[in-house]
């Protein structure tokens, strides 16, 4: 798969239920201790960055989520 452009990642809400998704995976890590929660973090981010499939896109989503914990937007 041909590398994106730089920009390519969406970053305007792509949601139509927005409030949902976040309660599915609120309740989805419902029971699971520390360790099992950033094992179901990892398997999610793994099966979804293969979903989107494009390294480029990836790479400032990983960026923008580092940027943000630093203090940044995304």
């Amino acid at each position: 798969m041909a590398e994106a452009a730089s920009g390519a990642l969406r970053r305007t809400l792509n949601l139509g239920r927005p409030d949902e998704v976040y309660n599915a995976i609120v309740d989805a890590h419902r029971d699971l201790n520390d360790e099992q929660c950033r094992a179901f973090d990892a398997g999610l981010i793994l099966l979804l960055a293969n979903h989107v499939g494009d390294a480029g896109v990836i790479g400032e989503a990983l960026a923008a989520a580092r940027s943000s914990l630093e203090g940044g937007s995304r």
